[in-house]
Protein backbone atom coordinates (compact mmCIF):
# COMPACT_ATOMS: atom_id res chain seq x y z
CA UNK A 1 0.00 0.00 0.00
CA UNK A 2 1.34 3.62 -0.82
CA UNK A 3 3.01 5.15 2.41
CA UNK A 4 1.44 8.93 1.59
CA UNK A 5 2.14 11.55 4.42
CA UNK A 6 -1.52 11.69 4.99
CA UNK A 7 -1.65 7.98 6.16
CA UNK A 8 1.61 7.92 7.83
CA UNK A 9 0.16 10.86 10.01
CA UNK A 10 -3.46 9.41 10.11
CA UNK A 11 -1.06 5.94 11.62
CA UNK A 12 0.67 8.12 13.79
CA UNK A 13 -2.51 10.13 15.42
CA UNK A 14 -4.47 6.81 15.83
CA UNK A 15 -1.31 4.49 17.53
CA UNK A 16 -1.07 7.87 19.70
CA UNK A 17 -4.22 7.74 20.38
CA UNK A 18 -4.74 4.51 21.37
CA UNK A 19 -2.10 4.43 23.85
CA UNK A 20 -3.37 7.75 25.67
CA UNK A 21 -6.84 6.50 25.99
CA UNK A 22 -6.85 3.93 29.08
CA UNK A 23 -5.11 6.94 31.22
CA UNK A 24 -7.87 9.30 29.90
CA UNK A 25 -10.55 7.45 31.29
CA UNK A 26 -12.95 8.89 29.03
CA UNK A 27 -15.86 6.83 29.19
CA UNK A 28 -17.97 8.62 26.55
CA UNK A 29 -15.06 7.36 23.82
CA UNK A 30 -16.24 4.18 24.56
CA UNK A 31 -19.97 4.32 25.71
CA UNK A 32 -20.29 5.52 22.22
CA UNK A 33 -18.62 3.74 20.47
CA UNK A 34 -21.13 1.94 17.26
CA UNK A 35 -19.65 -1.61 15.79
CA UNK A 36 -21.15 -3.45 13.38
CA UNK A 37 -20.08 -6.31 10.83
CA UNK A 38 -21.94 -6.84 7.59
CA UNK A 39 -21.63 -9.90 5.74
CA UNK A 40 -22.65 -9.03 1.87
CA UNK A 41 -23.14 -12.45 -0.21
CA UNK A 42 -22.69 -10.62 -4.27
CA UNK A 43 -23.42 -13.04 -7.22
CA UNK A 44 -22.80 -11.01 -10.76
CA UNK A 45 -23.31 -11.95 -13.83
CA UNK A 46 -23.10 -9.46 -16.99
CA UNK A 47 -23.79 -11.24 -20.63
CA UNK A 48 -22.06 -9.24 -23.45
CA UNK A 49 -24.95 -9.50 -26.15
CA UNK A 50 -22.31 -8.74 -29.36
CA UNK A 51 -18.68 -9.75 -30.31
CA UNK A 52 -16.35 -8.01 -28.44
CA UNK A 53 -13.70 -9.54 -30.38
CA UNK A 54 -12.27 -11.19 -26.58
CA UNK A 55 -12.13 -14.80 -24.72
CA UNK A 56 -15.02 -13.19 -22.58
CA UNK A 57 -18.66 -13.83 -23.42
CA UNK A 58 -19.69 -12.62 -20.21
CA UNK A 59 -18.24 -11.57 -16.71
CA UNK A 60 -19.20 -13.76 -13.56
CA UNK A 61 -18.39 -13.59 -10.36
CA UNK A 62 -19.98 -15.46 -7.02
CA UNK A 63 -18.45 -13.61 -3.66
CA UNK A 64 -18.85 -13.46 -0.20
CA UNK A 65 -17.75 -9.91 1.72
CA UNK A 66 -17.14 -8.98 5.56
CA UNK A 67 -17.74 -5.24 6.36
CA UNK A 68 -16.55 -4.71 10.18
CA UNK A 69 -17.26 -1.17 10.61
CA UNK A 70 -16.42 1.25 14.11
CA UNK A 71 -17.01 4.50 15.17
CA UNK A 72 -15.53 5.50 18.36
CA UNK A 73 -17.34 7.88 20.50
CA UNK A 74 -15.05 10.88 21.08
CA UNK A 75 -13.41 12.06 24.10
CA UNK A 76 -14.10 14.34 26.78
CA UNK A 77 -13.38 18.34 26.24
CA UNK A 78 -13.25 21.31 24.30
CA UNK A 79 -11.80 19.06 21.18
CA UNK A 80 -13.16 15.98 21.34
CA UNK A 81 -10.71 13.35 19.59
CA UNK A 82 -11.89 9.57 18.10
CA UNK A 83 -11.24 6.95 15.54
CA UNK A 84 -12.66 5.16 13.07
CA UNK A 85 -11.88 2.15 11.38
CA UNK A 86 -13.25 0.16 8.85
CA UNK A 87 -12.08 -3.36 7.54
CA UNK A 88 -12.95 -5.37 4.20
CA UNK A 89 -12.48 -8.67 3.37
CA UNK A 90 -13.35 -10.50 -0.12
CA UNK A 91 -13.33 -14.13 -0.48
CA UNK A 92 -14.01 -15.74 -4.05
CA UNK A 93 -16.71 -18.59 -4.23
CA UNK A 94 -17.11 -19.11 -7.84
CA UNK A 95 -15.17 -17.02 -10.61
CA UNK A 96 -12.48 -17.65 -13.46
CA UNK A 97 -10.15 -16.53 -15.99
CA UNK A 98 -12.56 -16.25 -19.13
CA UNK A 99 -15.27 -14.51 -16.61
CA UNK A 100 -13.36 -11.27 -15.30
CA UNK A 101 -14.67 -7.73 -15.31
CA UNK A 102 -17.34 -8.04 -12.54
CA UNK A 103 -15.76 -5.64 -10.38
CA UNK A 104 -16.13 -7.78 -6.89
CA UNK A 105 -12.80 -9.58 -7.29
CA UNK A 106 -8.85 -8.49 -8.03
CA UNK A 107 -6.74 -10.20 -10.56
CA UNK A 108 -3.95 -12.30 -9.74
CA UNK A 109 -2.26 -13.40 -12.71
CA UNK A 110 -5.32 -12.46 -14.76
CA UNK A 111 -7.70 -14.85 -12.90
CA UNK A 112 -9.77 -13.81 -10.18
CA UNK A 113 -8.37 -13.80 -6.67
CA UNK A 114 -9.33 -16.17 -3.74
CA UNK A 115 -9.30 -13.31 -1.37
CA UNK A 116 -8.39 -9.95 -0.98
CA UNK A 117 -8.41 -7.64 2.23
CA UNK A 118 -8.04 -4.41 3.39
CA UNK A 119 -7.66 -2.08 6.67
CA UNK A 120 -8.67 2.29 6.77
CA UNK A 121 -7.98 3.71 9.73
CA UNK A 122 -9.57 7.51 10.23
CA UNK A 123 -8.37 10.06 13.31
CA UNK A 124 -11.53 12.03 14.09
CA UNK A 125 -11.47 15.51 15.87
CA UNK A 126 -15.07 17.71 16.95
CA UNK A 127 -15.76 20.88 18.19
CA UNK A 128 -18.92 21.67 19.15
CA UNK A 129 -21.06 20.82 15.79
CA UNK A 130 -18.26 20.77 13.30
CA UNK A 131 -15.86 16.99 12.92
CA UNK A 132 -12.70 17.19 11.02
CA UNK A 133 -11.60 13.36 9.25
CA UNK A 134 -7.95 12.60 8.48
CA UNK A 135 -7.29 9.26 6.92
CA UNK A 136 -9.92 6.86 4.93
CA UNK A 137 -13.18 8.66 4.01
CA UNK A 138 -15.89 7.59 1.58
CA UNK A 139 -17.21 10.78 0.82
CA UNK A 140 -20.88 10.89 -0.39
CA UNK A 141 -21.74 15.15 -1.93
CA UNK A 142 -22.21 16.34 -5.11
CA UNK A 143 -18.43 16.62 -5.92
CA UNK A 144 -17.79 13.34 -5.35
CA UNK A 145 -19.14 10.09 -4.24
CA UNK A 146 -17.73 6.68 -3.54
CA UNK A 147 -19.11 3.99 -4.82
CA UNK A 148 -20.98 0.83 -2.51
CA UNK A 149 -21.98 -1.10 -5.57
CA UNK A 150 -20.32 -4.41 -5.58
CA UNK A 151 -18.88 -6.91 -3.59
CA UNK A 152 -17.19 -3.91 -0.94
CA UNK A 153 -16.92 -0.09 -1.15
CA UNK A 154 -14.79 2.39 -2.81
CA UNK A 155 -12.27 4.50 -0.20
CA UNK A 156 -10.57 7.39 -0.27
CA UNK A 157 -7.25 8.51 1.88
CA UNK A 158 -7.53 12.69 2.59
CA UNK A 159 -9.10 14.91 5.20
CA UNK A 160 -13.01 16.30 5.07
CA UNK A 161 -14.48 18.70 7.42
CA UNK A 162 -18.17 18.86 7.84
CA UNK A 163 -19.69 21.35 9.93
CA UNK A 164 -23.81 21.81 11.20
CA UNK A 165 -23.16 24.87 13.78
CA UNK A 166 -26.26 26.85 11.87
CA UNK A 167 -29.43 25.05 11.86
CA UNK A 168 -30.44 23.74 8.16
CA UNK A 169 -27.07 24.63 7.14
CA UNK A 170 -24.57 21.92 6.39
CA UNK A 171 -20.91 22.74 5.39
CA UNK A 172 -18.53 20.59 3.53
CA UNK A 173 -14.79 20.91 2.17
CA UNK A 174 -12.25 18.24 2.09
CA UNK A 175 -9.23 16.86 0.25
CA UNK A 176 -8.63 13.65 -1.41
CA UNK A 177 -5.35 11.83 -3.19
CA UNK A 178 -5.67 8.50 -3.44
CA UNK A 179 -8.36 5.86 -3.80
CA UNK A 180 -8.77 2.23 -2.86
CA UNK A 181 -10.75 0.41 -6.08
CA UNK A 182 -14.21 -1.69 -5.39
CA UNK A 183 -11.93 -4.94 -6.15
CA UNK A 184 -8.68 -3.74 -4.84
CA UNK A 185 -6.51 -3.70 -1.63
CA UNK A 186 -4.21 -0.94 -2.95
CA UNK A 187 -4.71 3.11 -2.37
CA UNK A 188 -3.50 4.40 -5.84
CA UNK A 189 -3.27 7.76 -7.44
CA UNK A 190 -6.76 9.52 -8.55
CA UNK A 191 -8.09 8.72 -12.20
CA UNK A 192 -10.40 10.83 -14.19
CA UNK A 193 -13.35 9.24 -15.95
CA UNK A 194 -16.04 6.06 -16.46
CA UNK A 195 -17.89 5.56 -19.30
CA UNK A 196 -16.84 7.39 -21.04
CA UNK A 197 -17.42 10.24 -19.07
CA UNK A 198 -15.83 13.73 -20.39
CA UNK A 199 -14.53 12.80 -23.57
CA UNK A 200 -15.94 14.22 -26.92
CA UNK A 201 -17.08 12.44 -30.10
CA UNK A 202 -14.07 10.93 -30.78
CA UNK A 203 -13.37 9.35 -27.55
CA UNK A 204 -10.50 11.35 -26.25
CA UNK A 205 -10.77 14.42 -23.21
CA UNK A 206 -7.75 15.25 -23.93
CA UNK A 207 -5.33 14.91 -21.06
CA UNK A 208 -1.76 15.49 -20.91
CA UNK A 209 -1.25 15.06 -17.34
CA UNK A 210 -2.24 12.77 -14.70
CA UNK A 211 -4.67 13.56 -12.33
CA UNK A 212 -3.03 14.39 -8.66
CA UNK A 213 -5.45 16.01 -5.78
CA UNK A 214 -9.01 16.20 -5.49
CA UNK A 215 -10.47 19.64 -3.68
CA UNK A 216 -14.05 20.23 -2.90
CA UNK A 217 -16.21 22.95 -1.17
CA UNK A 218 -19.63 23.10 -0.50
CA UNK A 219 -22.95 22.84 1.32
CA UNK A 220 -26.49 22.42 1.16
CA UNK A 221 -29.21 24.89 3.29
CA UNK A 222 -32.69 23.97 4.21
CA UNK A 223 -34.46 27.38 2.74
CA UNK A 224 -37.73 26.06 3.85
CA UNK A 225 -39.30 22.92 5.52
CA UNK A 226 -39.76 21.47 1.47
CA UNK A 227 -36.73 23.09 -0.33
CA UNK A 228 -33.47 22.57 0.04
CA UNK A 229 -30.66 24.18 -2.11
CA UNK A 230 -26.75 23.03 -2.68
CA UNK A 231 -23.87 23.87 -4.35
CA UNK A 232 -20.52 22.18 -4.62
CA UNK A 233 -17.47 23.56 -6.30
CA UNK A 234 -14.35 20.51 -6.70
CA UNK A 235 -11.03 20.29 -8.67
CA UNK A 236 -9.30 17.44 -10.39
CA UNK A 237 -5.96 18.81 -10.43
CA UNK A 238 -4.89 19.44 -13.88
CA UNK A 239 -7.74 18.00 -15.18
CA UNK A 240 -11.17 19.83 -14.34
CA UNK A 241 -12.75 22.50 -12.40
CA UNK A 242 -16.92 22.26 -11.83
CA UNK A 243 -19.88 24.21 -9.83
CA UNK A 244 -22.81 21.95 -9.60
CA UNK A 245 -25.81 23.30 -8.07
CA UNK A 246 -28.50 21.17 -6.72
CA UNK A 247 -32.55 22.58 -5.43
CA UNK A 248 -34.98 19.91 -4.20
CA UNK A 249 -38.66 21.00 -3.33
CA UNK A 250 -41.07 18.20 -1.77
CA UNK A 251 -44.66 19.85 -2.34
CA UNK A 252 -47.25 18.43 0.15
CA UNK A 253 -50.65 17.38 -1.66
CA UNK A 254 -52.70 15.55 1.16
CA UNK A 255 -52.75 12.05 2.64
CA UNK A 256 -49.95 10.06 1.37
CA UNK A 257 -49.58 12.06 -1.26
CA UNK A 258 -46.58 14.49 -2.50
CA UNK A 259 -44.57 16.15 -5.13
CA UNK A 260 -41.21 15.99 -5.39
CA UNK A 261 -38.73 17.69 -7.95
CA UNK A 262 -35.30 17.57 -8.35
CA UNK A 263 -33.48 20.14 -10.36
CA UNK A 264 -29.43 19.68 -10.92
CA UNK A 265 -27.02 21.74 -13.12
CA UNK A 266 -23.51 20.98 -13.26
CA UNK A 267 -20.48 23.21 -15.08
CA UNK A 268 -17.24 21.69 -15.85
CA UNK A 269 -13.83 23.35 -17.09
CA UNK A 270 -10.52 22.23 -18.53
CA UNK A 271 -8.31 23.20 -15.28
CA UNK A 272 -4.74 23.11 -17.93
CA UNK A 273 -4.38 19.82 -19.37
CA UNK A 274 -7.76 19.25 -20.97
CA UNK A 275 -10.10 19.82 -23.30
CA UNK A 276 -13.42 19.42 -21.08
CA UNK A 277 -16.01 21.45 -21.52
CA UNK A 278 -19.44 20.71 -20.46
CA UNK A 279 -22.76 21.37 -18.92
CA UNK A 280 -24.98 18.94 -17.44
CA UNK A 281 -28.56 20.19 -16.95
CA UNK A 282 -30.93 17.10 -15.04
CA UNK A 283 -34.78 17.52 -13.80
CA UNK A 284 -36.74 14.57 -12.07
CA UNK A 285 -40.06 14.85 -10.59
CA UNK A 286 -41.79 12.55 -8.90
CA UNK A 287 -45.06 11.87 -7.50
CA UNK A 288 -46.18 10.24 -4.23
CA UNK A 289 -49.26 7.96 -3.16
CA UNK A 290 -49.87 5.64 -0.78
CA UNK A 291 -46.83 3.50 -1.47
CA UNK A 292 -46.86 4.15 -5.07
CA UNK A 293 -43.87 6.64 -7.05
CA UNK A 294 -44.54 7.91 -10.34
CA UNK A 295 -41.24 9.80 -11.77
CA UNK A 296 -40.01 11.34 -14.84
CA UNK A 297 -36.68 12.41 -15.51
CA UNK A 298 -34.88 14.79 -18.11
CA UNK A 299 -30.74 14.86 -18.73
CA UNK A 300 -29.07 17.12 -21.23
CA UNK A 301 -25.60 17.47 -21.52
CA UNK A 302 -24.07 20.32 -23.51
CA UNK A 303 -20.65 21.20 -24.67
CA UNK A 304 -17.63 20.28 -26.25
CA UNK A 305 -16.89 17.10 -24.12
CA UNK A 306 -19.14 14.98 -21.85
CA UNK A 307 -19.79 15.10 -18.25
CA UNK A 308 -16.60 15.06 -15.89
CA UNK A 309 -16.31 13.27 -12.95
CA UNK A 310 -13.53 11.14 -10.48
CA UNK A 311 -12.57 7.96 -12.19
CA UNK A 312 -12.24 4.74 -9.55
CA UNK A 313 -16.04 4.17 -10.85
CA UNK A 314 -16.91 6.65 -8.29
CA UNK A 315 -20.74 7.66 -8.62
CA UNK A 316 -21.94 10.66 -10.14
CA UNK A 317 -24.61 13.33 -9.34
CA UNK A 318 -26.46 12.78 -12.47
CA UNK A 319 -30.46 12.18 -12.94
CA UNK A 320 -30.01 9.49 -15.00
CA UNK A 321 -26.74 7.93 -13.35
CA UNK A 322 -28.08 4.27 -13.24
CA UNK A 323 -27.10 0.53 -12.73
CA UNK A 324 -25.15 0.17 -16.33
CA UNK A 325 -24.83 3.58 -17.56
CA UNK A 326 -24.44 7.48 -16.94
CA UNK A 327 -26.12 8.57 -20.18
CA UNK A 328 -23.28 11.46 -19.69
CA UNK A 329 -21.78 11.44 -23.28
CA UNK A 330 -20.66 14.71 -25.48
CA UNK A 331 -24.53 16.33 -26.43
CA UNK A 332 -26.53 13.36 -25.16
CA UNK A 333 -30.13 14.01 -24.12
CA UNK A 334 -32.09 11.72 -22.16
CA UNK A 335 -35.30 10.88 -20.62
CA UNK A 336 -36.18 8.15 -17.99
CA UNK A 337 -39.84 7.24 -16.53
CA UNK A 338 -39.25 5.30 -13.00
CA UNK A 339 -41.58 3.08 -11.12
CA UNK A 340 -41.53 2.47 -7.53
CA UNK A 341 -43.84 0.34 -4.89
CA UNK A 342 -43.06 -0.59 -1.01
CA UNK A 343 -45.65 -2.84 -0.10
CA UNK A 344 -45.91 -2.20 3.71
CA UNK A 345 -49.06 0.39 1.87
CA UNK A 346 -50.94 -3.20 1.69
CA UNK A 347 -49.73 -4.96 4.89
CA UNK A 348 -46.19 -6.69 3.68
CA UNK A 349 -43.55 -4.19 5.21
CA UNK A 350 -39.71 -4.47 4.21
CA UNK A 351 -40.69 -5.59 0.01
CA UNK A 352 -39.81 -3.03 -2.32
CA UNK A 353 -40.22 -3.11 -6.08
CA UNK A 354 -38.72 -0.25 -8.93
CA UNK A 355 -38.55 -0.55 -12.35
CA UNK A 356 -37.25 2.25 -14.94
CA UNK A 357 -36.52 2.74 -18.62
CA UNK A 358 -34.32 4.94 -19.62
CA UNK A 359 -33.14 6.26 -23.24
CA UNK A 360 -30.98 8.32 -24.51
CA UNK A 361 -29.56 9.97 -28.33
CA UNK A 362 -28.17 12.43 -30.31
CA UNK A 363 -24.40 11.37 -30.18
CA UNK A 364 -22.16 12.14 -32.92
CA UNK A 365 -20.34 9.12 -33.89
CA UNK A 366 -18.67 10.63 -36.42
CA UNK A 367 -18.82 11.02 -40.33
CA UNK A 368 -20.60 8.42 -42.01
CA UNK A 369 -21.96 6.88 -38.82
CA UNK A 370 -25.43 7.02 -37.32
CA UNK A 371 -26.89 8.56 -34.16
CA UNK A 372 -25.67 7.50 -31.11
CA UNK A 373 -27.96 5.70 -28.53
CA UNK A 374 -28.37 3.81 -25.83
CA UNK A 375 -31.36 2.44 -23.58
CA UNK A 376 -31.65 0.41 -20.33
CA UNK A 377 -34.14 -1.19 -18.43
CA UNK A 378 -33.58 -1.94 -14.67
CA UNK A 379 -35.35 -3.88 -12.06
CA UNK A 380 -34.89 -3.94 -8.44
CA UNK A 381 -36.72 -6.35 -5.81
CA UNK A 382 -35.67 -5.95 -2.45
CA UNK A 383 -37.16 -7.96 0.40
CA UNK A 384 -35.75 -7.26 4.43
CA UNK A 385 -37.34 -9.91 7.26
CA UNK A 386 -39.27 -8.20 9.81
CA UNK A 387 -39.06 -11.13 12.35
CA UNK A 388 -38.03 -14.40 13.42
CA UNK A 389 -34.86 -15.97 13.35
CA UNK A 390 -34.34 -14.40 9.61
CA UNK A 391 -35.11 -11.01 10.62
CA UNK A 392 -33.28 -7.81 9.63
CA UNK A 393 -31.57 -9.99 6.80
CA UNK A 394 -31.63 -8.56 3.20
CA UNK A 395 -32.50 -9.68 -0.14
CA UNK A 396 -31.94 -7.82 -3.36
CA UNK A 397 -32.40 -8.84 -7.12
CA UNK A 398 -31.26 -6.37 -9.85
CA UNK A 399 -31.96 -6.85 -13.10
CA UNK A 400 -30.95 -4.51 -16.01
CA UNK A 401 -30.66 -4.73 -20.00
CA UNK A 402 -28.95 -2.37 -21.96
CA UNK A 403 -28.46 -2.00 -25.86
CA UNK A 404 -27.09 0.39 -28.28
CA UNK A 405 -24.44 1.39 -30.65
CA UNK A 406 -22.02 4.19 -28.92
CA UNK A 407 -19.10 2.05 -27.48
CA UNK A 408 -18.24 -1.60 -27.27
CA UNK A 409 -20.00 -3.60 -24.70
CA UNK A 410 -23.11 -1.49 -24.38
CA UNK A 411 -25.22 -4.34 -25.54
CA UNK A 412 -25.39 -6.30 -22.03
CA UNK A 413 -27.74 -8.47 -19.74
CA UNK A 414 -27.10 -8.00 -16.15
CA UNK A 415 -28.34 -10.03 -12.61
CA UNK A 416 -26.85 -9.55 -9.95
CA UNK A 417 -28.39 -11.10 -6.25
CA UNK A 418 -27.23 -9.20 -3.15
CA UNK A 419 -27.90 -11.08 0.26
CA UNK A 420 -26.76 -8.92 3.63
CA UNK A 421 -26.88 -9.01 7.35
CA UNK A 422 -25.45 -6.80 9.95
CA UNK A 423 -24.26 -8.16 12.98
CA UNK A 424 -23.96 -5.70 15.33
CA UNK A 425 -21.50 -5.68 17.50
CA UNK A 426 -21.48 -3.00 20.22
Amino acid sequence: MLKTPIARGVALATLGATLAIPTMAQAAFIEDTKAGLELRNFYFNRDFRENLNTENSKAEAWAQGFLLRVESGYTEGTVGFGVDALGLVGVKLDSGGGRTGTGLLPLDSGKPADDYSSLGLAAKFKVSETVLKVGTLQPKNMAISSSDSRLLPQTFQGAQVVSKEIAGLTLDGGYLNRANHRDSTNNQGLAFGGKGAGTNASGSAGITEDADDFFFAGGSYKLTNDLTAAYYYSELENIYKQHSTNLVHVLPLGDNQSLKTDLRYARSKDDGSSIIDNKALGAMVTYSISGHGFGLGYQKMSGDTGFAYVGEFTDPFLVNYVQINDFAFEDMKSWQARYDFNFASVGIPGLTFMTRYITGDNVDRGVGQSEGKIWERDMDIGYTFQEGALKNLNVKWRNATARGNIARGNNVDENRLIVSYTIPLM
